[in-house]
């Protein structure tokens, strides 16, 4: 563990909240929480990742080494995530100390690994598509009639990577040779997600369901629109579904449930996040608590707040496109113009082809005043690196 930095507002009165990791999710929470009188302490590999310099201490280390979580940890009440790929271990000895571990270690270590939570929704009688559990590639030849379909690596997948189509047995010697799930690909109308926050006292409330739009490019969300476009019965049904899986699950916490709406008008659990997530960034500016006011209330133990939309709302995602190098941010005057535009830049040095660095959330009065504004964005948005033709930021 390195480069340990203690800020100027470190007080042993304070709750102390333990953050493992250190990118957008843990900067926009950080953004939210230094409006209360609490501590959040940030564990992240990069010394330039996006909560750095505003963290109350930052700590250069690696969060999937229990040793290293467990001394960053230590001094602090409350241990959250910001990344699925952390040391469990780490959190249940942290949990067994009397530390509130949010997400619970048994929740993260079954949704960590797409297989287990696959299986966690069977066993619950929770709605997912048709699947099946290989070791290897040379097991999918045993599950042809579940093609076409998508191989999901089983663990160490994030943002469109670890997932591919297999649409032939002509594809099999290309596909992924290790543990994965094999899932039956389905004829889908909507992609939508539905936000769950559950408090210590079994307490639940929910954010509209979203209908997302993805990017074929990197297999990432382009732009999500809220409430969803669907109809009043399908939207209340989502919801009490993303309810089933928290409580299934049945610890405090907040669960982002993605699913498909299919074209035969079945609702599926595709998967859950146990943290924030990219399809609750618009709560910011679209209703009166955020995800990551909710999540703060959680990790507290306060009430929870409300979720009650602002008008219509949608997020696009400002996402690295044309190579590596320092960032160069493009179009921020014309989104800016736009009534109800709130930009959000995650304080990335440099972009990459398919990294995230931003998004932009709109909220308007009509679905035409949002379709205008996205509009908008997607043609002036754009994130690429500099050169010595583009070096000014517009």
């Amino acid at each position: 563990m390195r480069g340990a930095r203690t800020g100027i507002f470190a007080d042993v009165n304070r709750t102390r909240i333990a953050l493992l990791g250190g990118g957008q999710l843990g900067r926009m929470f950080l953004e939210n929480a230094l409006r209360y009188d609490v501590e959040v302490h940030v564990l992240d590999p990069d010394p330039a990742c996006s909560c750095a310099h505003l963290a109350h201490r930052y700590v250069q280390g690696r969060f999937d080494d229990a040793a290293t979580v467990m001394d960053f940890a230590g001094p602090c009440d409350v241990v959250g995530i910001e990344i699925e790929h952390v040391s469990v271990e780490a959190l249940e000895r942290l949990k067994a100390l009397g530390k509130r571990v949010i997400p619970d270690p048994d929740v993260l270590r079954t949704i960590k690994d797409k297989g287990l939570q696959k299986d966690f929704y069977r066993q619950h009688g929770i709605p997912t598509e048709d699947f099946a559990l290989v070791e290897g590639r040379a097991q999918l030849h045993d599950h042809l009639a579940l093609l076409p379909a998508f191989l999901k690596t089983r663990t160490g997948g994030y943002d469109g990577k670890g997932v591919m189509p297999l649409n032939t047995p002509g594809d099999i010697d290309g596909a992924f040779d290790g543990p994965c799930v094999l899932e039956k690909r389905t004829a889908i109308a909507l992609e939508l997600a539905v936000i769950v926050v559950r408090a210590a006292n079994g307490t639940t409330t929910t954010y509209d369901p979203v209908e997302m739009v993805f990017d074929p490019r990197f297999n990432l969300v382009d732009h999500l629109r809220a409430p969803a476009r669907v109809p009043a019965a399908t939207a209340d049904a989502a919801r009490a579904l993303a309810v089933r899986v928290a409580e299934a699950f049945g610890q405090p916490g907040i669960y982002a449930v993605e699913m498909f709406l299919s074209t035969d008008g079945r609702l599926l659990v595709n998967e859950t996040a146990p943290r924030a997530h990219n399809s609750g960034h618009h709560t910011i500016e679209a209703c009166p608590s955020s995800q990551f006011d909710q999540l703060l209330r959680v990790y507290m133990g306060w009430p929870l707040g409300a979720t009650t939309l602002a008008g219509h709302a949608a997020m696009i995602n400002l996402v690295g496109e044309g190579g590596s190098g320092a960032a160069d941010v493009r179009g921020l005057d014309d989104i800016l113009h736009v009534p109800g535009t709130f930009v959000h830049l995650y304080g990335k040095r440099e972009t990459r082809t398919g990294r995230k660095m931003g998004h932009v959330s709109v909220v308007t009065t009509s679905d035409h005043a949002l379709d205008q504004a996205i509009a908008v964005v997607k043609v002036h948005g754009r994130v690429i690196p500099v050169t010595t033709s583009n070096a000014s930021i517009n």
